[in-house]
């Protein structure tokens, strides 16, 4: 089994208890196999709110085996009430030759994270410009596609545009941070804050973007195609860079 030692320093107090127990069962339950349990995005930041956020992870196996993660996935309710995110499963092999396929997920995570237990595989990652810039651009227009159909299937019903702006706005973060990194930026920094640097690498404002990302505001129709109107902006821009 790996070092049982848990570093908690970047978790804000309330979550230091319900996620020593989740890294606990994983481990009894992987034994040997686990190499690492990383946390990413929010949880390895004093930013932390479960009234907002959910804890997200990486479990690391040596080999992927179906039967423990069957076995984990029978606390999938009592996780979600901690807010804590069914993990993404990853092998050391998976990381290394996913750089190309998945550049804006692993660098997600690499620009955020905490290694609770084992050895960190994410911090000495190298991101080649040419796939990020690809994924970058296949993401803004897989995004326009998907708003396109989920105005179809929404069928008029205009409450169904804050989920799906929700979904958008997550999406659209990894990428915006993608676009960044092309541009030389490379530290991690908040959502915002994020936006705002896209608006004066790009000289435009961004709008239905900063809107998308208000959990609290009701989503109507004119927010639906501004944001759209800055997605269809931005894959044009990433095109070119």
């Amino acid at each position: 089994m790996i070092p049982s030692m848990m570093n908690m320093d970047h978790v804000v107090d309330h979550m230091q208890e319900p996620l020593t127990k989740y890294l606990d069962r994983v481990q009894t339950l992987a034994g040997s196999n686990c190499l690492a349990i990383i946390g990413f995005g929010t949880i390895a930041t004093s930013g932390f709110d479960p009234a907002k956020h959910i804890a997200r992870s990486v479990i690391v196996l040596d080999k992927i085996d179906l039967a423990m993660l069957r076995e984990l996935a029978k606390d999938g309710a009592k996780l979600g009430k901690a807010r804590i995110a069914a993990p993404l499963i990853m092998t050391p092999v998976y990381i290394n030759g996913s750089l190309d396929a998945f550049p804006l997920e692993l660098l997600e995570i690499h620009q955020c994270h905490v290694c609770f237990v084992g050895t960190d595989y994410f911090t000495e990652l190298a991101f080649d410009e040419r796939h990020l810039r690809l994924q970058c651009e296949r993401e803004l227009k897989t995004i326009l596609i998907g708003m396109r159909q989920g105005l179809l299937a929404a069928a008029g019903r205009e409450k169904l545009f804050g989920a799906m702006e929700g979904d958008v706005a997550e999406r659209l973060l990894r990428t915006l941070r993608g676009l960044l990194w092309l541009h030389g930026q490379d530290e991690y920094v908040s959502s915002m804050d994020v936006v705002s640097r896209i608006e004066q690498e790009t000289d435009r404002s961004l709008a239905g973007i900063r809107q998308a990302l208000q959990d609290h505001r009701r989503h109507d129709w004119d927010d639906f195609t501004r944001l759209y109107d800055d997605v269809d902006g931005l894959k044009t821009l990433a095109d070119r860079w």
